[in-house]
Protein backbone atom coordinates (compact mmCIF):
# COMPACT_ATOMS: atom_id res chain seq x y z
CA UNK A 1 0.00 0.00 0.00
CA UNK A 2 1.52 3.43 -0.64
CA UNK A 3 1.01 6.47 1.16
CA UNK A 4 -2.68 7.09 1.68
CA UNK A 5 -3.78 10.70 0.25
CA UNK A 6 -6.53 12.29 0.71
CA UNK A 7 -8.01 14.56 -2.12
CA UNK A 8 -11.30 16.96 -2.34
CA UNK A 9 -14.25 15.32 -4.54
CA UNK A 10 -14.05 17.99 -7.33
CA UNK A 11 -15.44 16.56 -10.82
CA UNK A 12 -18.20 14.73 -11.64
CA UNK A 13 -15.88 11.87 -11.99
CA UNK A 14 -14.74 11.95 -8.57
CA UNK A 15 -18.57 12.24 -7.17
CA UNK A 16 -19.49 9.47 -8.75
CA UNK A 17 -16.70 7.47 -6.95
CA UNK A 18 -17.59 9.42 -4.02
CA UNK A 19 -21.31 7.76 -4.56
CA UNK A 20 -20.00 4.29 -5.64
CA UNK A 21 -17.36 3.57 -3.18
CA UNK A 22 -19.42 1.98 -0.06
CA UNK A 23 -21.00 -0.41 -2.87
CA UNK A 24 -17.46 -1.53 -3.65
CA UNK A 25 -16.65 -2.06 0.27
CA UNK A 26 -19.85 -3.99 0.82
CA UNK A 27 -19.88 -6.28 -2.05
CA UNK A 28 -20.14 -9.76 0.28
CA UNK A 29 -21.86 -8.05 2.64
CA UNK A 30 -25.65 -9.60 2.64
CA UNK A 31 -27.31 -6.92 4.73
CA UNK A 32 -26.26 -3.99 2.72
CA UNK A 33 -28.42 -2.02 0.69
CA UNK A 34 -26.93 -0.13 -2.27
CA UNK A 35 -28.43 3.26 -2.46
CA UNK A 36 -29.89 4.25 -5.65
CA UNK A 37 -27.34 5.82 -7.79
CA UNK A 38 -29.80 8.54 -9.47
CA UNK A 39 -31.71 9.40 -6.03
CA UNK A 40 -27.54 9.76 -4.44
CA UNK A 41 -26.49 12.01 -7.52
CA UNK A 42 -29.56 14.01 -7.26
CA UNK A 43 -28.89 14.64 -3.05
CA UNK A 44 -25.51 15.87 -3.64
CA UNK A 45 -26.87 18.43 -6.01
CA UNK A 46 -26.17 21.56 -5.46
CA UNK A 47 -28.40 23.46 -7.16
CA UNK A 48 -31.50 20.32 -6.84
CA UNK A 49 -31.32 20.13 -3.01
CA UNK A 50 -32.57 23.35 -1.32
CA UNK A 51 -30.70 21.85 1.64
CA UNK A 52 -27.44 23.53 0.46
CA UNK A 53 -29.13 26.61 0.44
CA UNK A 54 -28.50 26.64 4.80
CA UNK A 55 -24.98 24.52 4.93
CA UNK A 56 -21.66 24.02 3.30
CA UNK A 57 -20.55 21.09 2.75
CA UNK A 58 -17.19 19.42 1.00
CA UNK A 59 -16.67 15.76 0.15
CA UNK A 60 -13.05 14.31 0.43
CA UNK A 61 -11.64 10.57 -1.09
CA UNK A 62 -8.67 8.57 0.59
CA UNK A 63 -6.41 6.98 -2.31
CA UNK A 64 -4.01 4.78 -2.33
CA UNK A 65 -2.42 5.32 -5.85
CA UNK A 66 -5.54 5.80 -8.48
CA UNK A 67 -7.80 3.29 -6.14
CA UNK A 68 -10.04 5.00 -3.63
CA UNK A 69 -9.85 3.12 -0.74
CA UNK A 70 -12.40 5.94 1.80
CA UNK A 71 -14.54 8.39 1.85
CA UNK A 72 -15.58 10.98 4.60
CA UNK A 73 -17.72 14.49 4.27
CA UNK A 74 -18.06 17.78 6.28
CA UNK A 75 -20.86 19.92 6.84
CA UNK A 76 -21.51 22.71 8.81
CA UNK A 77 -25.13 23.17 9.00
CA UNK A 78 -25.77 26.81 9.52
CA UNK A 79 -29.85 26.17 10.58
CA UNK A 80 -28.34 24.03 13.14
CA UNK A 81 -25.89 26.42 14.58
CA UNK A 82 -28.43 29.29 14.61
CA UNK A 83 -31.26 26.83 16.85
CA UNK A 84 -28.98 25.15 18.69
CA UNK A 85 -26.90 28.88 19.31
CA UNK A 86 -23.86 26.38 18.77
CA UNK A 87 -20.49 26.27 16.69
CA UNK A 88 -20.69 22.33 15.93
CA UNK A 89 -19.66 20.97 12.37
CA UNK A 90 -21.07 17.59 11.21
CA UNK A 91 -18.74 14.50 9.07
CA UNK A 92 -20.73 11.98 7.68
CA UNK A 93 -20.76 9.77 4.67
CA UNK A 94 -17.76 7.59 6.61
CA UNK A 95 -16.55 4.84 4.82
CA UNK A 96 -13.51 2.72 4.58
CA UNK A 97 -11.73 -0.79 5.46
CA UNK A 98 -10.70 -1.59 8.74
CA UNK A 99 -7.35 0.41 8.62
CA UNK A 100 -6.92 3.04 11.49
CA UNK A 101 -4.68 4.62 9.07
CA UNK A 102 -6.96 5.44 6.17
CA UNK A 103 -10.04 6.05 9.05
CA UNK A 104 -7.51 8.76 10.89
CA UNK A 105 -6.28 10.77 8.03
CA UNK A 106 -10.02 10.62 6.44
CA UNK A 107 -11.19 12.05 10.08
CA UNK A 108 -8.07 14.27 10.72
CA UNK A 109 -8.76 15.80 7.70
CA UNK A 110 -12.33 16.92 8.81
CA UNK A 111 -11.47 18.15 11.62
CA UNK A 112 -9.02 20.08 9.86
CA UNK A 113 -11.59 21.55 7.42
CA UNK A 114 -14.31 22.06 10.32
CA UNK A 115 -11.62 24.36 12.62
CA UNK A 116 -10.70 26.04 9.66
CA UNK A 117 -14.26 27.49 9.59
CA UNK A 118 -14.42 28.57 13.17
CA UNK A 119 -16.22 24.92 14.89
CA UNK A 120 -15.91 24.26 17.99
CA UNK A 121 -17.33 20.83 18.00
CA UNK A 122 -17.20 17.94 15.64
CA UNK A 123 -20.41 15.66 15.70
CA UNK A 124 -21.83 12.61 13.51
CA UNK A 125 -21.93 10.47 11.51
CA UNK A 126 -24.05 12.63 9.74
CA UNK A 127 -25.42 12.45 6.56
CA UNK A 128 -25.82 15.80 6.64
CA UNK A 129 -28.37 16.31 9.35
CA UNK A 130 -31.04 15.04 11.79
CA UNK A 131 -33.76 15.12 8.92
CA UNK A 132 -31.01 12.56 6.99
CA UNK A 133 -29.49 9.32 7.55
CA UNK A 134 -27.53 9.65 10.76
CA UNK A 135 -25.64 7.33 13.36
CA UNK A 136 -23.23 4.60 13.65
CA UNK A 137 -24.54 1.03 13.47
CA UNK A 138 -23.51 -0.17 17.48
CA UNK A 139 -25.93 -2.68 17.50
CA UNK A 140 -28.06 -5.41 15.59
CA UNK A 141 -25.83 -6.18 12.64
CA UNK A 142 -27.72 -9.42 11.87
CA UNK A 143 -30.49 -8.17 9.67
CA UNK A 144 -30.59 -5.16 6.65
CA UNK A 145 -31.70 -1.61 7.68
CA UNK A 146 -34.97 -0.16 7.27
CA UNK A 147 -35.43 2.62 4.60
CA UNK A 148 -33.41 5.80 5.06
CA UNK A 149 -31.28 4.22 8.25
CA UNK A 150 -27.45 3.84 7.69
CA UNK A 151 -25.63 0.29 7.70
CA UNK A 152 -21.66 -0.15 8.73
CA UNK A 153 -19.93 -2.93 9.86
CA UNK A 154 -19.10 -3.42 13.28
CA UNK A 155 -15.40 -1.81 12.74
CA UNK A 156 -15.67 1.92 11.80
CA UNK A 157 -17.11 2.85 15.52
CA UNK A 158 -14.41 1.74 16.90
CA UNK A 159 -12.08 3.19 14.76
CA UNK A 160 -13.81 6.64 15.64
CA UNK A 161 -14.03 5.82 18.98
CA UNK A 162 -9.97 4.91 18.76
CA UNK A 163 -9.67 8.47 16.98
CA UNK A 164 -10.83 10.01 20.10
CA UNK A 165 -14.50 10.37 19.71
CA UNK A 166 -16.84 9.87 22.58
CA UNK A 167 -20.25 9.18 22.34
CA UNK A 168 -22.82 11.74 22.13
CA UNK A 169 -25.99 9.81 21.84
CA UNK A 170 -27.62 6.96 21.11
CA UNK A 171 -30.59 6.06 18.74
CA UNK A 172 -33.12 3.07 19.39
CA UNK A 173 -34.79 1.52 16.63
CA UNK A 174 -37.68 -0.62 17.31
CA UNK A 175 -39.00 -3.85 16.08
CA UNK A 176 -42.67 -4.62 16.23
CA UNK A 177 -44.25 -7.86 15.32
CA UNK A 178 -48.10 -8.32 13.84
CA UNK A 179 -48.94 -10.21 16.74
CA UNK A 180 -47.29 -7.86 19.41
CA UNK A 181 -49.00 -8.16 22.81
CA UNK A 182 -50.41 -4.12 22.99
CA UNK A 183 -51.29 -3.78 26.76
CA UNK A 184 -55.23 -3.58 27.30
CA UNK A 185 -54.24 -0.30 29.41
CA UNK A 186 -52.99 1.11 26.09
CA UNK A 187 -56.20 -0.30 23.67
CA UNK A 188 -58.55 1.50 26.67
CA UNK A 189 -56.90 4.73 27.02
CA UNK A 190 -57.10 5.15 23.23
CA UNK A 191 -60.58 4.17 22.93
CA UNK A 192 -61.61 6.87 25.62
CA UNK A 193 -59.52 9.62 23.60
CA UNK A 194 -61.59 8.76 20.26
CA UNK A 195 -65.42 8.64 22.38
CA UNK A 196 -64.36 11.67 24.68
CA UNK A 197 -62.09 14.05 23.19
CA UNK A 198 -62.91 16.55 19.95
CA UNK A 199 -60.01 15.09 18.26
CA UNK A 200 -60.40 13.35 14.52
CA UNK A 201 -57.98 11.14 13.04
CA UNK A 202 -58.03 10.99 9.20
CA UNK A 203 -55.47 10.01 6.22
CA UNK A 204 -53.23 11.99 4.11
CA UNK A 205 -55.36 13.56 1.22
CA UNK A 206 -53.31 12.76 -1.58
CA UNK A 207 -55.82 15.58 -3.89
CA UNK A 208 -54.61 17.99 -1.45
CA UNK A 209 -50.66 17.10 -1.33
CA UNK A 210 -49.06 20.53 -1.13
CA UNK A 211 -51.41 21.85 1.50
CA UNK A 212 -51.34 18.40 3.35
CA UNK A 213 -47.34 18.78 3.56
CA UNK A 214 -47.14 22.40 4.94
CA UNK A 215 -49.74 21.45 7.65
CA UNK A 216 -47.52 18.31 8.30
CA UNK A 217 -44.26 20.68 8.21
CA UNK A 218 -45.37 22.88 10.69
CA UNK A 219 -46.38 20.35 13.07
CA UNK A 220 -43.04 18.77 12.84
CA UNK A 221 -41.37 21.69 13.29
CA UNK A 222 -43.40 22.75 16.59
CA UNK A 223 -43.89 19.30 17.97
CA UNK A 224 -39.53 18.62 17.63
CA UNK A 225 -37.91 22.00 18.25
CA UNK A 226 -36.85 21.14 21.81
CA UNK A 227 -35.40 18.10 21.09
CA UNK A 228 -31.56 16.97 21.11
CA UNK A 229 -30.35 17.40 17.70
CA UNK A 230 -32.89 19.37 16.02
CA UNK A 231 -32.89 20.84 13.01
CA UNK A 232 -35.99 23.05 11.51
CA UNK A 233 -36.71 22.44 8.16
CA UNK A 234 -37.40 24.77 5.80
CA UNK A 235 -40.32 25.25 3.37
CA UNK A 236 -38.34 23.97 0.35
CA UNK A 237 -36.29 21.20 1.86
CA UNK A 238 -39.96 19.35 3.37
CA UNK A 239 -41.26 19.96 0.37
CA UNK A 240 -38.03 18.11 -1.54
CA UNK A 241 -38.44 15.54 0.95
CA UNK A 242 -41.55 15.18 0.43
CA UNK A 243 -41.47 15.25 -2.79
CA UNK A 244 -39.09 11.95 -2.95
CA UNK A 245 -41.36 10.10 -0.10
CA UNK A 246 -44.46 10.58 -2.50
CA UNK A 247 -43.24 7.92 -5.21
CA UNK A 248 -43.57 5.49 -2.29
CA UNK A 249 -46.06 6.98 0.13
CA UNK A 250 -49.56 5.40 1.22
CA UNK A 251 -51.52 7.94 2.59
CA UNK A 252 -53.35 4.96 4.96
CA UNK A 253 -49.93 5.71 6.99
CA UNK A 254 -49.99 8.95 6.94
CA UNK A 255 -52.07 10.10 9.83
CA UNK A 256 -53.60 13.55 11.09
CA UNK A 257 -55.26 14.26 14.33
CA UNK A 258 -57.26 17.84 14.32
CA UNK A 259 -59.52 19.42 16.76
CA UNK A 260 -61.90 21.84 15.72
CA UNK A 261 -60.26 21.51 12.11
CA UNK A 262 -56.59 22.54 12.83
CA UNK A 263 -54.06 20.28 12.87
CA UNK A 264 -52.39 18.83 16.03
CA UNK A 265 -50.06 15.91 15.37
CA UNK A 266 -49.53 13.20 12.92
CA UNK A 267 -47.78 9.80 12.37
CA UNK A 268 -46.20 8.39 9.50
CA UNK A 269 -44.75 5.38 8.03
CA UNK A 270 -43.53 4.16 5.18
CA UNK A 271 -43.09 0.78 3.27
CA UNK A 272 -40.10 -0.81 3.80
CA UNK A 273 -38.87 -0.61 0.07
CA UNK A 274 -34.81 -1.70 1.31
CA UNK A 275 -36.37 -4.94 0.85
CA UNK A 276 -37.05 -3.98 -2.49
CA UNK A 277 -33.49 -2.12 -3.10
CA UNK A 278 -31.75 -4.92 -1.86
CA UNK A 279 -32.09 -7.11 -4.98
CA UNK A 280 -31.38 -3.83 -7.23
CA UNK A 281 -27.53 -2.58 -6.84
CA UNK A 282 -28.17 0.61 -6.79
CA UNK A 283 -30.09 0.72 -10.47
CA UNK A 284 -33.19 0.88 -11.73
CA UNK A 285 -32.96 0.70 -15.55
CA UNK A 286 -33.12 -1.09 -17.54
CA UNK A 287 -34.62 -4.07 -15.65
CA UNK A 288 -34.23 -2.47 -12.53
CA UNK A 289 -37.67 -0.58 -12.63
CA UNK A 290 -39.62 -3.80 -13.64
CA UNK A 291 -38.27 -5.43 -10.91
CA UNK A 292 -38.95 -2.92 -8.50
CA UNK A 293 -42.41 -2.99 -9.76
CA UNK A 294 -42.64 -6.51 -9.32
CA UNK A 295 -41.42 -7.02 -5.86
CA UNK A 296 -43.82 -4.08 -4.84
CA UNK A 297 -46.92 -4.10 -6.75
CA UNK A 298 -47.32 -7.63 -8.20
CA UNK A 299 -45.65 -10.22 -5.40
CA UNK A 300 -45.75 -7.89 -2.72
CA UNK A 301 -42.65 -8.97 -1.34
CA UNK A 302 -42.45 -5.96 1.27
CA UNK A 303 -43.60 -6.75 4.70
CA UNK A 304 -42.82 -4.14 6.34
CA UNK A 305 -43.22 -0.39 7.38
CA UNK A 306 -40.56 2.03 9.20
CA UNK A 307 -42.80 4.74 11.14
CA UNK A 308 -40.63 7.15 10.39
CA UNK A 309 -41.52 10.43 12.42
CA UNK A 310 -44.61 11.70 14.80
CA UNK A 311 -45.25 14.74 15.87
CA UNK A 312 -47.81 15.89 18.40
CA UNK A 313 -47.71 19.82 19.35
CA UNK A 314 -46.84 20.87 22.74
CA UNK A 315 -50.43 21.98 24.17
CA UNK A 316 -51.45 18.42 23.09
CA UNK A 317 -48.93 16.41 24.87
CA UNK A 318 -49.67 14.26 27.55
CA UNK A 319 -53.45 13.07 26.46
CA UNK A 320 -52.54 9.88 25.13
CA UNK A 321 -52.72 11.40 21.60
CA UNK A 322 -49.77 9.74 20.92
CA UNK A 323 -50.54 5.97 22.43
CA UNK A 324 -54.01 6.50 20.16
CA UNK A 325 -51.79 7.31 17.04
CA UNK A 326 -49.15 5.06 17.47
CA UNK A 327 -52.15 2.18 18.09
CA UNK A 328 -53.66 3.41 14.75
CA UNK A 329 -51.15 3.02 12.36
CA UNK A 330 -50.10 -0.38 14.01
CA UNK A 331 -53.44 -1.64 13.32
CA UNK A 332 -53.64 -0.26 9.89
CA UNK A 333 -50.49 -1.83 8.68
CA UNK A 334 -51.36 -5.31 9.79
CA UNK A 335 -55.03 -4.54 8.17
CA UNK A 336 -52.68 -3.96 4.82
CA UNK A 337 -51.20 -7.05 5.59
CA UNK A 338 -47.80 -6.14 6.67
CA UNK A 339 -45.65 -8.60 9.12
CA UNK A 340 -43.92 -6.05 11.24
CA UNK A 341 -42.66 -2.43 11.58
CA UNK A 342 -39.24 -0.44 12.93
CA UNK A 343 -40.07 2.27 14.90
CA UNK A 344 -37.03 5.01 14.82
CA UNK A 345 -35.50 6.12 15.48
CA UNK A 346 -35.78 7.11 19.53
CA UNK A 347 -33.79 9.08 21.34
CA UNK A 348 -32.43 7.10 23.87
CA UNK A 349 -32.97 9.49 26.37
CA UNK A 350 -36.89 10.10 25.30
CA UNK A 351 -38.64 8.71 28.06
CA UNK A 352 -41.70 8.84 27.01
CA UNK A 353 -42.00 7.26 23.75
CA UNK A 354 -39.51 4.67 24.67
CA UNK A 355 -42.22 3.80 26.85
CA UNK A 356 -44.89 4.10 24.44
CA UNK A 357 -43.01 1.43 22.38
CA UNK A 358 -42.96 -1.05 25.49
CA UNK A 359 -46.46 -0.69 25.91
CA UNK A 360 -47.42 -1.65 22.08
CA UNK A 361 -44.97 -4.27 22.34
CA UNK A 362 -42.10 -3.20 20.58
CA UNK A 363 -38.71 -4.69 21.65
CA UNK A 364 -35.03 -2.36 20.91
CA UNK A 365 -33.30 -4.61 18.47
CA UNK A 366 -31.20 -2.29 16.69
CA UNK A 367 -28.78 0.88 18.12
CA UNK A 368 -27.54 3.59 16.70
CA UNK A 369 -24.86 6.32 18.06
CA UNK A 370 -23.68 9.58 17.21
CA UNK A 371 -19.88 10.75 18.47
CA UNK A 372 -18.48 14.50 18.96
CA UNK A 373 -15.24 15.55 20.05
CA UNK A 374 -13.78 19.23 20.64
CA UNK A 375 -12.07 20.61 17.98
Amino acid sequence: MAEIKIAEVESSSDLNQFIQYPNRLYRDDPNYVTPLVMERKEFFDTEKNPFYKGAKTKLFLALDGKEVVGRIATCIDFNYNDHHEESTGAFGFFDCPDNYDIASKLLKVAMIELTREGMQKMRGPLNFSSNHELGFLVEGFDSPPSIMMTYNQPYLPRLAEKFGLKKAMDLIAYRIEENAPVSDRIRRISQKIKERSKVTLRPMNMKKFDEEVQMVREIYNRAWQDNWGFVPLTEAEFEYIAANMKQIVDPDLVLIVEQDGEAVAFVMALPNINQALIRLNGRLFPFGLLELLWHTKVRNKIDSVRVLTMGVVPEFRKRGIDSMINLEIMDRAVAKGYKWGEISWVLETNELMRSAADHMGAKPYKRYRLVEMPL
